[in-house]
Parts: C-alpha cells; sequence; structure tokens
C-alpha cells in the first residue's frame, strides 16, 4: 500500500472517525471543517464527540504528525490526492436527503483539485449523487467515487478499523482499486461495485434494520396480547442460522441519526422511481405506533390520565454509549407525554449539563428524575441502570411504578424492593 494525501472536508462524526484512523492506516491526512473553534481544539487534540478510542486516535495522529486539522480548505485540497466529502445529508421536508452542503463544497473545489484526484463522497448520499457530482465537478481527469460508512455509533473506530465489507462505487476501475487500496491494511474485502448500487447498500441495510427491529416490536405487542415474552421469543429466534440476531430487542421504536432519515430517503427514491415499497412504509408506521404504545402504558399506570403527573424518564439518547439526541425514540415519548399535560424530569448521563431537552427538565442523577414521580420510563438502557438501588428509587417516588420499555431489568428483583414492572412483550409471572 502506498501512502495517500488525503484530505477529509467535515469534521464531524463520521469525517473525524474517518480521517483519524486512515491517519492510523498510515496515510496523510488533513481535515477541514468551516468551525474555527472545532479545528482548533481537534488540533489540540481535543475530541468533544462521545465515541471510544476515538480521542486517542486524534491524539496518536496530531502527535505523530501524520493528521491535521485546519480551516484552509482550499489549500489542503490543492494539495490533496484523494478528497473524502464527509457533509451532513439532513432530510428535508419531502423525505429527500439534503445535498446541498455536498454541492456547494463541491462547487468551491472544482477548480482547486489536482489534476488524476478522486474525489470520494463518504457520507450517506442518495442514487445518483456520483452522477450528479461528476457533471458539477465538470472535470473528465478527476473521478467520483461512492465509498459509504458503516459505522454505529459507539463503536465506530472498532467498525472502520475491523470492517464486516468495504464498499467502493465507480465508473473508473482504477479509480475505484485506488480507493479501496487505502483499506489495503485492513482484514476485510473490499467489493468494487457500479456506483448507484453502492449509493444503495447504505439506504438497504438501514431500510432492512428498521424493518427488523418494527417487526420484533410487533411481536412484542402480540406476546403482551396473549401471555408470550418476546425475550424468550427471540432467542428461540437467535438459534435459526438463518436469522441475524443483530436488530432483535424490542424496545420504545427505533430512531438516532441514520435509520429515521435513510428510511425516508430510500422511501423518496422509491417513489421517485415508481415503486411504493409497502413493507418499508409499513414499518415506518410501527415504529410511531410502537412509541406511542409506550405513553398509553405510562397514562394507564397513571389512571388514565398524565395530566399534571410527575413522570421521570432514565435515559434521552436514542441508544446507550452515545451522547446522539438526533430522532432518539425516548424524547418521541417525552414530547407526547408533555403533549398530554405530564411534568417531565429525564436523566442521561450525556445530558447532565443541560436545562432541558424537548421540554423535559434534566437533572444530576437518576434518583432527582426520579423523585416524587407518579411513574418512571426506562427509554435508553445504559449500564448504569442496571445497578441501581432500587429500592431508593421506590422509596423516593410517588408511586413506585415502573414502564421498563427496554427490558433491561428483573421484573421480580424490582418486585422484591417495592417496584411495580411493567415491560415490553412481557407479563410478570
Amino acid at each position: 500500500m502506498d501512502a495517500e494525501r488525503v484530505v477529509v472536508i467535515g469534521c464531524g462524526y463520521v469525517g473525524l472517525t474517518t480521517g483519524a484512523c486512515l491517519a492510523r492506516l498510515g496515510h496523510d491526512v488533513t481535515c477541514c471543517d468551516v468551525d474555527g473553534d472545532k479545528i482548533a481544539k481537534l488540533a489540540r487534540g481535543e475530541v468533544e464527540i462521545r465515541e471510544p478510542d476515538l480521542d486517542e486516535l486524534v491524539s496518536e495522529g496530531v502527535a505523530a504528525g501524520s493528521l491535521r486539522f485546519t480551516r484552509d480548505s482550499a489549500r489542503a485540497v490543492a494539495a490533496a490526492e484523494i478528497v473524502f466529502l464527509c457533509l451532513p445529508t439532513p432530510m428535508g421536508a419531502d423525505g429527500a436527503a439534503d445535498l446541498s452542503a455536498v454541492e456547494t463544497v463541491a462547487d468551491e473545489v472544482r477548480e482547486l483539485l489536482p489534476r488524476g484526484a478522486v474525489v470520494v463522497t463518504k457520507s450517506t448520499v442518495p442514487v445518483g449523487t456520483a452522477m450528479r457530482l461528476t457533471r458539477l465537478l465538470g472535470r473528465e481527469d478527476v473521478a467520483v467515487v461512492s465509498n459509504p460508512e458503516f459505522l454505529r455509533e459507539g463503536f465506530a473506530v472498532q467498525d472502520f478499523l475491523h470492517p464486516a465489507r468495504v464498499v467502493v462505487g465507480a465508473e473508473e476501475q482504477q479509480a475505484a482499486e485506488r480507493v479501496a487500496s487505502l483499506y489495503d491494511p485492513l482484514d476485510a474485502r473490499a467489493v468494487l461495485i457500479d456506483p448507484v448500487s453502492a449509493e444503495l447498500v447504505k439506504y438497504a441495510a438501514n431500510g432492512f434494520l428498521a424493518t427488523k427491529l418494527s417487526y420484533v416490536n410487533d411481536l412484542a405487542e402480540l406476546c403482551e396480547r396473549t401471555g408470550g415474552d418476546i425475550d424468550v421469543v427471540t432467542e428461540g429466534m437467535k438459534r435459526d442460522h438463518r436469522v441475524a440476531p443483530s436488530f432483535l430487542s424490542a424496545g420504545p421504536g427505533w430512531g438516532g441519526s441514520c435509520l429515521p432519515k435513510d428510511t425516508a430517503a430510500l422511501l423518496h427514491t422509491a417513489d421517485s422511481a415508481g415503486v411504493g415499497f409497502p413493507l418499508l412504509c409499513a414499518a415506518v408506521r410501527a415504529n410511531t405506533h410502537h412509541q406511542a404504545r409506550v405513553v398509553r402504558k405510562v397514562v394507564d399506570c397513571c389512571g388514565g390520565d398524565v395530566s399534571g403527573s410527575r413522570i421521570g424518564l432514565l435515559g434521552l439518547t436514542f441508544k446507550a454509549g452515545t451522547g446522539d439526541l438526533r430522532d432518539s425514540p425516548a424524547l418521541a415519548v417525552a414530547r407526547m407525554l408533555s403533549d398530554l399535560g405530564a411534568r417531565l424530569r429525564g436523566y442521561d448521563p450525556t445530558c447532565a449539563e443541560r436545562s432541558e431537552v424537548e421540554r423535559t427538565r434534566c437533572v444530576a442523577d437518576p434518583y432527582l428524575a426520579a423523585e416524587d414521580a407518579d411513574v418512571v420510563v426506562l427509554l435508553t438502557d445504559w449500564a448504569e441502570f442496571a445497578v441501581l438501588d432500587w429500592a431508593k428509587v421506590a422509596e423516593v417516588m410517588r408511586a413506585p411504578v415502573l414502564v421498563d420499555a427496554r427490558n433491561q431489568l428483573d421484573p421480580r428483583a424490582l418486585t422484591r424492593e417495592g417496584m411495580t414492572w411493567r415491560g415490553t412483550g412481557r407479563t410478570l409471572r
């Protein structure tokens, strides 16, 4: 593998992980961002993103001189061999991905790119983006390659350095091989395909995972109606080698920075192509339904009306191990409860310094969230909730009732501590 001069434009979650990991693999990397304060902190090795091992990788790269940070993207691009676009592609009002940031940067770098450079889209972009950028750049001597990221929050560094697959999509074989060679030190075979298929892979994967989660939550509702136990059912499913064991945990619905945005973009693409995609449409509707089911359980526990009731929320991020609040199902539940007149106090280990999130007053510890509460709802399965003093929680509550939306806790142990427990797809036997 020959070391490449790589420029990463965008120092968000994907960009910073990509830059730091490519530097670890031996490449000369410059990361660019318009946020001067962020760049200054990163240049000192200070990482504000909550992600295991990322701060160590950044510090290591900065100290070794293989990783640099700058706001001067023009100067960096002019010396680049490969340029990664790691820019936000938020969901627009119609569900389509907003490519304005990507197109703006492409326009800015068009005349700066050296002859023979390769532009790589790393962020999740809709079908046809590679072709669109090729036209926008208008440079026959510059190739555009799609190299979608498959990074799970909380495992981003691990996923980058130990990938299940590396997908590279390009019309030009030489450009595809050049991007694929960046990953040569890794134990992963690069799949070289056309750019349209590469752009579809990420959406296809996330659409499938969203559907799988909605399916499991539908099963959980069926278990509640029939007396089954969703944990037992899914354990049986996992023993079938044809059913992958991940994404089989019932909960308060799915969310985060990827699944809602990517399912919406995939449905928009399908609609534009005249494809109905009824299965994915149903999965999205089911997700809203299961968030509302959590709310109905809380309402039932309050005697049919939560107006004026004090509700404690444990966990606000979309999943444990991350500080990401984007499209969190916990916050969707909070909004619905607030709309019904509930007074909310919430605790999350990543939100201790906030005063309020989505009409939820943030407090410094879980016992404060439970204090004088009529119901406590466990919405994000942080490990610390499993070791709380639940007898103390029951003691400080007005009514010791827990809605365990993640099935994180042992209902019998909670009962012994004086709590009334209500789970997801399970009944106390």
